[in-house]
């Protein structure tokens, strides 16, 4: 049996993988955090160091502001973590790659296998087309998504630059009467509005032909259950830094 510290636990994600978990056969939650008070059918507690349930892993689908504690809690008690939560900071990803020294640490901006495996084609694409082919991202989320550009375009604008001779210049929106809109550049879009669950189009626009890959997240499961198979792949190890392309490699 698995046992689970949820880290963010009463938050929308966190409930559907309250869920998700309880259908497991050999995974179970232990110990719940959120920042605000909630009843549980195991332990709760406002803030992660004031758990002393013992535990495998612990996943964390939080804020950002909450994930140094974290952090600092699974190196100190040599406890793997799946790092669920987006919008890091450059000093948050830093402590990551410490903390993957004292424990294992599996961490993507995204936690859908689809995503991943549209990075992998995305490296895989992209050398046959920069030659002659505009390269945008355009992603929509729902109203209440804090930050912009989401985490899953700067991973699919990693990727393409991952697989570029020349490395180009991430453009946050586009304005302006004066545009060059050159091939060096790389395009990330972002639309605010509704429900939308999370939806990403990786745009290749070449002389009288466009390529679009696109993916569509229909609901939060999708990232619920990643997080569930990384929490199963990284509960034996020990110390390192982990992803989901190499979770989907080793598969």
């Amino acid at each position: 049996m698995i046992d689970i510290i949820l880290n963010g636990a009463n938050g929308r994600m966190g409930q559907v993988l309250q869920t998700m978990i309880a259908h497991q056969p050999n995974m179970q939650v232990v110990a719940g955090i959120d920042r605000e008070a909630f009843e549980a059918d195991f332990p709760t507690f406002q803030a992660i160091n004031d758990c002393q349930v013992k535990a495998d892993v612990v996943i964390d689908f939080s804020h950002y502001t909450a994930v140094p504690a974290v952090l600092d809690y699974c190196a100190e008690k040599k406890i793997p973590v799946v790092v669920a939560t987006t919008g890091l900071t450059d000093e948050v990803k830093e402590q990551i790659a410490k903390t993957a020294e004292q424990t294992a640490v599996f961490f993507s901006a995204n936690m859908s296998l689809g995503i991943n495996l549209l990075a992998k084609a995305i490296r895989e694409i992209t050398p046959v087309l920069e030659e002659e082919f505009n390269i945008e991202i355009v992603e929509k989320h729902h109203n209440q998504k804090k930050d912009s550009p989401s985490g899953t375009a700067l991973l699919l604008a990693d990727a393409v630059n991952d697989a570029v001779e020349e490395k180009k210049t991430y453009i946050y929106g586009r304005h302006g009467n004066d545009l060059e809109n050159s091939l060096s550049e790389l395009g990330i879009h972002a639309v605010r509005g509704g429900t939308i669950p999370g939806e990403h189009t990786v745009i290749y626009a070449g002389p009288d032909e466009v390529i679009e890959l696109n993916h569509l997240a229909l609901s939060r499961n999708i990232f619920a259950s990643g997080a569930v198979k990384a929490a199963k792949y990284i509960s034996d190890k020990t110390t390192g830094l982990y992803d989901m392309e190499k979770l989907i490699d080793e598969k």
